[in-house]
């Protein structure tokens, strides 16, 4: 399963989780994704992968 929003494009990141300590290990930011069904053009309804923030902006333009 690819952890990438249909729409933006947005995928994982990576940095550190940083301990009291300052180690530093390895580890991956995911996207916010959700499965939401939309409408298309031609009238049929689709499910697609998008972030939560795409969803937000989807919402508001209309």
């Amino acid at each position: 399963m690819a952890r990438r929003c249909e729409i933006s494009g947005k995928g994982p990141m990576s940095g550190n989780n940083v301990s009291h300590a300052n180690n530093k290990t390895k580890r991956r930011f995911l996207p916010n994704l959700r499965s939401v069904k939309i409408t298309l053009e031609d009238g049929t309804t689709r499910r697609v992968k998008m972030s939560a923030k795409e969803l937000r902006t989807l919402k508001k333009k209309g």
